[in-house]
């Protein structure tokens, strides 16, 4: 059986061996452009090759991309660790044409490395061109017939199935570079089940077991902001295959976290708190105990790699905008941690070592930092644990079908458990939020903060007519001074003084 190692090395050698350069991932943490706080697929990192806006230094490249996805457009983390195939941070595999080859190449060569390379079999594999969409909003997009025709040269037509635009057209974002595309699938389950129901009909339904695993996407069109269609100046092939999905089609599994990415995570959780993974697909798992001991498991083994990565890569968790997304994700696997698997003190850090050592041949920058990882995913550990319990006995005492706005903005407020973590508590006691409550008392706060920060500053009251202060904060412990001028600074409700003094031990340039 191919290791995962293996797995994306087979990879990159294929596409080098097809005149592809190899390039490094991209940091997951996007300090440039507005529209992205974390890359959220493989293309992301070439957006501006794409635009046109930037020439491309290699025709061809491929590479393994750190991605993550769990805010806007692409939000897949109330999914995490619930079921067994998605996950915050990914490994995209990709190869990319700018310019270059188009639809035949790409299509040709994803069908020999599948089938050729890695051996899956050709019965279990399904493929979808986009449909078109001649009504939708003006833009009379066509069916891809071009895919089409290059498709049936590989597999039968019945095993080449039409996607809608939601499925078949691909777009990074609400504006950006976009066009049709081609997925590739997967049917995982036995033989039995295979005969019992065609894989044709689970395709883009939803299955744990028939997954999409390679998206083929043929950028041909600009999204302005108006919304509108252009075409791009070059026609150009962006590609993804999933690392994680194609390593359990590879490993012969049915659960990404049962492949040895996830696995040497899982048995070292399970070793410290002394419960038993016992793995598969969730739907073969009786509901109770037993369900809710491995979503925390496969949680915490897929956040830690998302919260350490996005460390590394220059994003420290925080109250506001990507590093409130970082600090979400973390207190979700620690209620997790504490909930089902009755850890009481930090047990992310702990796994640091063991992530960076698993990647330091990908990805180096963890195991260079992982002792400053460790200590900043212990401390946010830490301090959530301090106020937890608390907030949990709490909400355990709401005896009501709906938690109260209120309730669960003192949650959030005081206690600092983000909204979808007391959501996800809710759902599994089959309760729900009252959301508008929340949202109310959230604008509430914030109009109070914005009165709060408002700050009105009167004008200068001169006492002795003198611009000079005499900085005495190396020479002396005490002194006396005079008041040079002074004025009053009002903050809110809050009244205070600035005073400029005649001698000073506060130097301005220095704090």
């Amino acid at each position: 059986m191919l290791t995962s190692a293996q797995i994306r090395q087979q990879f990159l050698d294929f596409f080098k061996s097809k005149e592809h350069q190899i390039v490094p991932s991209a940091p997951m943490v996007v300090k440039n452009d507005p529209t992205l706080m974390f890359i959220n697929s493989g293309m992301a990192p070439f957006k501006e090759i794409f635009l046109g806006n930037q020439p491309a230094k290699y025709k061809r490249i491929a590479d393994t991309q750190k991605c993550l996805r769990v805010s806007g457009k692409h939000n897949d983390l109330e999914e995490v660790g619930v079921d067994t195939y998605h996950h915050t941070m990914f490994e995209m595999l990709g190869n990319w044409s700018f310019g270059d080859y188009f639809k035949k190449e790409a299509i040709e060569w994803a069908w020999e490395l599948l089938t050729s390379v890695y051996g899956l079999k050709k019965d279990r594999l399904y493929v979808t061109v986009f449909e078109g969409d001649p009504d939708g909003s003006g833009e009379k997009l066509d069916f891809d017939q071009e895919a089409y025709d290059y498709w049936k040269q590989w597999i039968a037509e019945d095993r080449i199935l039409r996607g809608n635009k939601k499925d078949n057209f691909w777009e990074m974002g609400e504006t950006g570079p976009c066009g049709p595309c081609s997925e590739i699938h997967y049917d995982l389950r036995s033989d039995e089940e295979r005969r019992q129901q065609d894989g044709k009909d689970l395709v883009n339904a939803s299955h744990p077991q028939v997954i999409e695993i390679w998206n083929n996407v043929f950028m041909q069109y600009n999204r302005k902001g108006d919304g509108t269609l252009e075409p791009l100046p070059q026609k150009h092939v962006d590609t993804g295959m999933g690392f994680e999905r194609l390593c359990v089609a590879l490993q012969g599994k049915t659960s990404n976290y049962d492949t040895d990415v996830f696995q040497p995570m899982i048995q070292f959780i399970s070793s410290m708190c002394g419960v038993k993974y016992q793995g598969g697909s969730p739907l073969s798992l009786e509901e109770g105990l037993g369900v809710r001991t491995d979503i925390a498991m496969r949680v915490m083994a897929d956040h830690i790699r998302a919260i350490s990565f996005a460390i590394a890569d220059g994003q420290l968790p925080s109250n506001n905008k990507a590093g409130y997304v970082i600090r979400r994700i973390l207190r979700r696997a620690v209620r997790y941690a504490y909930s089902f698997l009755n850890f009481k003190e930090p047990i992310l850090c702990r796994m640091v070592p063991l992530l960076a050592d698993q990647f330091v041949n990908v990805f180096p920058e963890l195991k260079a930092q992982q002792d400053f990882v460790a200590r900043v995913i212990q401390e946010e550990e830490t301090s959530f644990f301090r106020t937890l319990e608390l907030g949990i006995k709490k909400f355990e005492a709401i005896n009501e079908k709906i938690i109260p706005g209120d309730f669960a903005f003192e949650l959030y407020d005081t206690f600092g458990f983000p909204i979808d973590l007391t959501q996800l508590m809710a759902r599994e006691q089959h309760m729900q939020v009252d959301m508008e409550g929340f949202n109310k008392c959230m604008a509430e706060q914030k109009s109070r903060s914005r009165h709060a920060a408002t700050v009105t500053t009167d004008d200068w009251i001169v006492v002795k007519d003198d611009d000079n202060s005499e900085f005495v904060g190396y020479d002396e412990l005490e002194t006396e001074t005079e008041i040079v001028k002074y004025r009053k600074v009002k903050k809110g409700n809050k009244e205070q003084y600035q005073i400029v003094l005649s001698r000073t031990p506060f130097y301005a340039e220095s704090g």
